[in-house]
């Protein structure tokens, strides 16, 4: 499991997949969260404005993201 380091309170999950280089751009954030490849933990999650906090796991290609 990696370990991702926020700065604020919460990050946005398509974000989130940009700063954990999952996605290059908001775009393509955008089509793996509305194809249903991305779980929060452990639900998939097709809200891409989801509200991601310390302690939130995130799953893709079964890598897991531990938010810190």
């Amino acid at each position: 499991m990696k370990t991702i380091k926020i700065d604020s309170e919460f990050i946005k999950l398509d974000q989130f997949l940009k700063l954990a280089n999952i996605a290059m751009s908001g775009g393509e954030a955008k089509v793996l969260v509305m194809s249903e490849e991305i779980k929060v933990n452990g639900e998939i999650s097709t809200q891409r404005g989801k509200k991601l906090k310390s302690g939130d796991i995130v799953e893709f290609n079964n890598d897991k993201f531990l938010i810190k």
